[in-house]
């Protein structure tokens, strides 16, 4: 008879071996889509106009418009096939959660990120620099809180003030560190309930640590 932890192992390969095939799988669709809009680009303003140079005349009016629509588009896509390969590459540790939240905050960076760029790009000059950085400034404040508790828990993670498995008071919160996410600490109380901290409250408060987890 197999055992419990034949079958656990089993599945843990499994699940590994799935990970890696979907990092393979995004990885791919991110190079696809740069080749996409490379080689659409070219077509639509080198090769279109040298094989038929009626529509030379019809491209060069709208030029700017083709070339934003086509920027939004495969620069959107581009993204999230940059998003979804970050999120896979997490997957190998972190649970979805905590990988979908990182995936949500790269998309969001890199949205504003794209609109800044075509913005600057369109306007050209001074113009282009000052409506670039206001577009960048409002997706910053609109993203501040996530990227604020994601970068606190990169702190949290790499310095490791404390541990899983310490008991600790933080925010006012007593009990034991189940998990330390991008997003949250998770603390298992004595009555059992969890309790979720954001990660710039945990580095922005005191930390007591009440026992330290067995190495």
């Amino acid at each position: 008879m197999v055992s419990d932890h034949v079958i656990e192992a089993y599945w843990k390969v499994l699940a590994v071996s799935s990970v890696a095939t979907n990092v393979r799988k995004s990885l791919q669709k991110l190079a696809l889509w740069i080749v996409t809009y490379v080689v659409v680009t070219a077509t639509v303003f080198t090769a279109v106009p040298y094989f038929f140079p009626l529509a030379k005349p019809v491209i060069d009016a709208y030029a700017t418009y083709i070339s934003i629509g086509l920027s939004l588009f495969f620069g959107y896509m581009i993204i999230r096939a940059f998003a979804d390969t970050v999120y896979w590459t997490l997957r190998a540790k972190y649970p979805h959660p905590t990988a979908a939240a990182v995936r949500s905050l790269f998309t969001i960076l890199g949205i504003g990120a794209l609109l800044a760029g075509i913005a600057g790009g369109t306007a050209g000059g001074a113009a282009g620099v000052a409506l670039g950085g206001f577009i960048g400034m409002v997706v910053g404040f609109a993203s501040q809180q996530v990227l604020g508790q994601a970068l606190a828990g990169l702190f949290t993670l790499i310095v490791r003030p404390i541990r899983i498995g310490d008991r600790v008071n933080v925010a006012g919160e007593e009990g034991v560190v189940e998990d330390i996410s991008t997003l949250f600490t998770v603390i298992r109380k004595s009555d059992g309930s969890l309790a979720l901290i954001p990660n710039n409250m945990v580095i922005g408060s005191k930390i007591y640590v009440l026992q330290r987890a067995e190495a």
